[in-house]
This record gives structure tokens, C-alpha cells and sequence, in this order.
């Protein structure tokens, strides 16, 4: 376990280093130079275990212990290696590095799966550069389309397939992945809230994960001089974006029922202290563990914004992203609770209020989940922290499952 610990915590640090912000958090935004850092590293790791190393269209990275079942389906365990500008070093991270852990305990034991075990480093969860978020996973899935995913570009203009090139990788590579490969996939996500460290618990078995989606609001205007363009005579589209946005967070209040509304980003053209803003583009993410709810909300938006409309302002929200609530699978649940007992891990049942890839493959392959505390449950931003050794017992739990999920049936 002490062994665990400490190679964990060596591969976090490593990771952490691969940052367009030293000394202020993690920034690494997928297809950039700290990405193929990390990419690099990870490789390393997955041959350094045995594994053989490929990657997907998408740069989703793949290290896969063969099985002695012939053509047989992966137990795939992982998570995302991206970050929100500015976050922590934890958030996807300890995921990939717990399943890199788990594959080290496969050839340290020298075992040999009869279903192959297959650790997975997933891009884009976090949507930070091109939008959406899962783009790794909705990928794989078949959820987002060759021509949807070549079609995305990031606020400098610049195309993925553009991007992935700059750093080398392929991206007319195999993208999608048939459902009958994959027989289970394990994520390991640090909380992200507050309840396992304030019931001081280790783990968290995943019951469902929230309902979300994310719109993008664009805002158009007319420009004209801060100095010479009377009050009266302005289609200030910065005013009208602002007028909005205050609006939108009743619209969640109202709805209750844990339904959460956020204006996360925001970008005004063309952005000049002495010229009036002619376009405004923002996002709008709403959740909640009902789907209803998610609805309703999502039509108070756009009657929002079209009460907005007139006198010179057009005003337009296009859904990026939409994802039901899902129920994880309750044999992988069942099987996860029984191994964090077996190794005194003190447990309870939890729900995601983030999304996570989990949410993605839960609607393709029977899917378990595992949180683990982050202290003061504070989550992207560089104050980010979870201890090593409730990694290292998530772990170890992921081990003992994956050594039975890859057994013949």
C-alpha cells in the first residue's frame, strides 16, 4: 500500500508539471504542447507495465493487457487527462494514474486476464478549448460524428484537426469504437464537493450521475463609437448579454430541486474600451438529477433571451451538449461496495453532481464509478487536493474488481 502511495504521488507530481501556468494551477488544454507532455508520459507508463500503447482519432490514448479469450471485450478503466485553465492537479489525473496503478499490479502479480484489461487516458472531457466537454468519450461512443468533431475550433479559430497535426498525431486514425469491445468501464474522480471528507469516508460508490447541458448564447448588436453614439440609439449587445445572464440564475432557483444554473465563459466583440460591443457569446450550463427539471429550465432560457429581442438586438441559443441522468450499473456498484469492504475502506453510496465520461459509456457498457474526498471540496482551481492513500484505496479496490470483471464468466 505504502508503495502505492508513494508511486502515485510520484505521477501526480509529474503530471502537474505539464502546465501553460507554473505556480498558478493547472492549465492544460487538449492538442497543446503541455498535452503531448502528458501524452508522452502516460505512453511511458502503460509500455512501462506491459501494455500495448495505441491511440484513437481523437488522441484518446488506449494501454491494453491482452486476454487468453480470444477477440473477447476490454475491462476498461481510466479517466480524462485535460484541465479547466487555471485548475487542479487531481480532476482526471487521479484517474488515470490509479488505473496506470492498476495495470502495474497486473504484470507485478503476473497476471494474465482472460478478458484483456485496457487502461484508457480520455481528451476533452472538460470542453476548456473546443466545447461541449467528453469529447473523448462522446467520440469513442459514436455520440459526436467525424464531421461534428472536424468542424469544432477553438476562440483562436483553429480546427482540431489543425491542432492535433501541431502536435503530431494522427487524425485520420480509427475514431469509433463498436459497443462489443468494451464488456465494463471503471472511472476514479475526486469528489469535487464536500461530503466524504465532512463524513470523513474514503470512498464514494457512484449511484447516478447528474442530467446536464450546456448552450452557447450569441448576442448581436450594432457597433458604433463610445463618444458620439447617443444613449437612446444604441444596440449596446453587451447590456442586453448582461441583462440576461442576471436573469438566468432565478430561472434555476425557482425550478428547485437541486437544479443549478452557471454562466461560465464569455467573449465580447470586438472588445475595445471606446467601442460599443456588437456581439456578445456565452455559455449557459444547467443541471439536475431530473430530467424535468433540465427541461423546464432550458425553456425559460430561451423565452429569456427572446424577450430580449428588438430595437436592433438579435439574440440566439444553440444546444452544445445534452446529457440524460444516468443510473450506474447496480451488479458494478454491488461488486464495488464488496471490494471496499474486503479492503476496510470505509464507504458509502453517493451521486454525481458533475458530469463525467462514466455518464457516457453507462448508455454502452455496464459502468461503476468510485469518488474519493477533496479536501474542502474545492475543485478546479489550483487549491485542488486529495490525499494519496484514499487514491491508492481506491486503487486497490479497482484492482481486486478488475481481477474478477476480467475473469471468464
Amino acid at each position: 500500500m505504502s508503495e502505492i502511495k508513494e508511486r502515485i504521488e510520484k505521477h501526480i507530481e509529474a503530471l502537474e508539471q505539464f502546465t501553460a501556468t507554473p505556480g498558478n494551477g493547472t492549465t492544460r488544454l487538449t492538442y497543446s504542447g503541455e498535452d503531448l507532455q502528458a501524452r508522452n508520459y502516460i505512453k511511458e507508463q502503460m509500455q512501462a507495465s506491459g501494455l500495448k500503447v495505441v491511440e484513437d482519432g481523437f488522441g484518446n490514448i488506449f494501454g491494453k493487457l491482452e486476454g487468453t479469450l480470444p477477440d473477447a471485450p476490454s475491462v476498461m478503466i481510466g479517466s480524462h487527462f485535460d484541465s479547466v485553465p487555471n485548475g487542479g492537479a487531481y480532476d482526471g489525473p487521479a484517474g488515470v494514474v490509479a488505473a496506470l496503478e492498476v495495470a502495474d499490479l497486473f504484470k507485478k502479480n503476473g497476471l494474465k486476464p482472460t478478458y484483456p484489461l485496457e487502461i484508457v487516458a480520455l481528451v476533452e472531457e472538460e470542453g476548456s478549448r473546443f466545447g461541449g466537454g467528453l469529447m473523448g468519450s462522446r467520440g469513442i461512443t459514436g455520440l459526436l460524428s467525424e464531421a461534428d468533431f472536424n468542424s469544432l475550433k477553438d476562440r483562436d479559430g483553429i480546427s482540431t484537426v489543425e491542432a492535433m497535426r501541431k502536435i503530431g498525431l494522427n487524425p485520420s486514425l480509427p475514431k469509433g469504437r463498436d459497443p462489443k469491445t468494451m464488456k465494463a468501464f471503471l472511472e476514479l474522480h475526486i469528489e469535487q464537493g464536500p461530503i466524504l471528507e465532512e463524513k470523513s469516508i474514503q470512498i464514494g460508490v457512484v449511484e447516478a450521475i447528474v442530467g446536464l447541458t450546456q448552450y452557447e448564447v450569441t448576442v448581436k448588436g450594432q457597433a458604433g463609437h463610445a463618444g458620439t453614439t447617443p444613449m437612446d440609439r444604441r444596440a449596446d449587445a453587451l447590456v442586453t448579454a448582461a441583462k440576461i445572464i442576471s436573469q438566468l440564475p432565478a430561472l434555476a432557483i425557482e425550478e428547485g430541486n437541486g437544479t443549478v444554473l452557471t454562466t461560465g465563459r464569455l467573449h465580447v466583440f470586438p472588445n475595445g474600451a471606446n467601442v460599443i460591443p456588437d456581439k456578445v457569446v456565452f455559455t449557459v450550463d444547467i443541471r439536475s438529477g431530473n430530467e424535468e427539471n433540465v427541461q423546464n429550465v432550458i425553456v425559460k432560457m430561451k423565452d429569456c433571451i427572446n424577450d430580449h429581442q428588438g430595437n436592433g438586438i438579435k439574440a440566439l441559443a444553440e444546444e452544445q451538449l445534452y446529457i440524460q441522468p444516468k443510473l450506474l450499473n447496480e451488479n458494478i456498484r454491488t461488486l464495488l461496495k464488496e471490494k471496499s469492504s474486503m479492503s476496510d475502506a470505509s464507504y458509502c453510496s453517493i451521486n454525481s453532481g458533475a458530469g463525467h465520461d462514466a455518464m457516457i459509456f453507462s448508455d454502452f457498457t455496464d459502468v461503476g464509478m468510485l469518488f474519493i474526498p477533496s479536501k474542502a471540496g474545492l475543485s478546479h482551481c489550483p487549491e485542488e487536493w486529495s490525499d494519496s492513500r484514499d487514491i491508492a484505496k481506491a486503487t486497490e479496490i479497482f484492482y481486486e474488481a478488475a481481477k474478477e470483471l476480467t475473469e471468464a464468466e
